[in-house]
């Protein structure tokens, strides 16, 4: 990003090129400094500001500030580095957090937003008609299928999940036109997850898969959201793979909640006062 920038500048307009320094000096502040500070440092109009980020590509401030601030965060120092022996406490709380931060920008910035439109219309659609939803995972990956269902439960919308291989496949071969279901795994190579995705696939089910590009599950189902993150225990996998497909489920439910809207509305006033007539005073 900053690169792309560098080159940019012989074609900047003086003010512009003022904010570009301004960005290449300091990224950082940058990405967190309001616009009018920051105008202020350049010695330009706050609408300079907002153009220099329009003429790099952007929809504007916000979305390059965004940006820059995932680009700035993939930078630092200790991601993507194992922790080494003489590590204190504080340089390994560093390295596992700013792991996980990375994989989530790094998600946002690559995520495509069509695949997830798609998910989340055909999700809606089978909860409008009354059919199944369903959720399977594998280890780590089937901790994150019964979190997704319990996070669309909440949303008022029905699904179930389930970790074992054999109700898997068993499960999927019930399923039939106008049911859907999600499939989570990081290496999108467990056999079971695979037989299950095309069974349900054969027999008309939407199959929307969680899990890494390239992968024989992210090939064998309809829709793919690109979960990407090295596999390797140095880089902290298996938590930071699990966060991010948590992350990926959580997008996922709200965007299905909007495409639904108003109908839900009465199921969860309803729930809401069922759980409050329970709650202990």
């Amino acid at each position: 990003m900053l690169d792309r920038i560098t080159a940019s500048l012989p074609s900047l307009a003086p003010a512009e090129q003022r904010v570009a320094k301004l960005v290449l000096d300091d990224p950082r502040a940058f990405s967190h400094l309001p616009v009018r500070e920051l105008a202020a440092r350049a010695n330009v109009s706050k609408p300079t500001v907002v153009r220099f980020c329009r003429s790099m590509g952007y929809d504007g401030l916000a979305d390059f500030k965004l940006k820059l601030a995932g680009s700035v965060s993939e930078g630092v120092p200790f991601i993507h580095r194992s922790v080494d022996a003489d590590d204190k406490t504080g340089d390994v709380l560093v390295k596992v957090v700013d792991n996980a931060v990375a994989a989530f920008l790094q998600y946002r910035n690559a995520a495509s937003t069509a695949a997830l439109e798609r998910a989340a219309k055909a999700i809606a659609s089978t909860w409008q008609t009354g059919k199944r939803i369903e959720f399977y995972g594998a280890g780590n990956s089937g901790i994150v299928a019964q979190d997704g269902q319990h996070k669309f439960f909440r949303l008022g919308i029905t699904s179930i999940s389930t970790s074992d291989g054999h109700m898997q496949v068993m499960s999927a071969t019930m399923l039939g036109k106008g049911d859907c279901v999600v499939i989570i795994s990081n290496s999108g190579r467990t056999r079971d997850l695979m037989d299950a995705a095309d069974i349900a696939r054969k027999n008309g089910a939407t199959t929307i898969a969680i899990t890494a590009s390239g992968s024989p599950l992210a090939h064998t189902c309809e829709i793919h959201l690109a979960a990407d993150h090295p596999e390797g225990y140095d880089r902290y996998s298996p938590m930071v793979s699990r966060l991010l497909h948590l992350l990926i489920i959580d997008v996922l439910a709200t965007a299905v909640a909007l495409q639904i809207g108003e109908p839900l509305q009465p199921v969860l006033q309803q729930m809401k006062n069922n759980l409050r007539a329970k709650r202990y005073t």
